[in-house]
């Protein structure tokens, strides 16, 4: 499963730069399946939606750091466990419920963003 930054975020920044997978924003800020790796063309995400990579799409969230759900693979691949909750100072990246994923899901995710 992803996971996501409860409402609890503090704003500091720390989760950013420890993800492998360029999936966490800033809150306000537009977001692309090709911000940070080499991905081009169309994208299918979880939901069965076709995307170019490239194409901005809207922030999930405007007030605090946000995790793209089609973007993180909790670090699977990469570490032993997901960075963004290793470094967070008030535990708000927490599995998010609404995308569980095996294992294997998450490293052919890993596989798609990472050619």
């Amino acid at each position: 499963m992803a996971i996501i930054i409860t409402d609890e975020c503090i704003n500091c920044g720390a989760c950013e730069p420890e993800c492998p997978n360029n999936a966490i924003y800033e809150g306000g800020i537009e977001w692309a399946i090709s911000d940070g790796n080499t991905v081009t063309g169309a994208y299918l995400l979880m939901d069965g939606q076709t995307i170019d990579a490239k194409q901005k799409n809207k922030p999930i969230s405007d007030d605090f750091y946000f995790i793209v759900p089609d973007k993180c693979t909790e670090c699977v691949g990469f570490h032993e466990e997901p960075q963004c909750a290793a470094v967070c100072p008030v535990d708000c990246c927490i599995p998010d419920v609404l995308y569980q994923e095996s294992k294997e899901e998450l490293l052919k995710k890993k596989a798609n963003l990472h050619l």
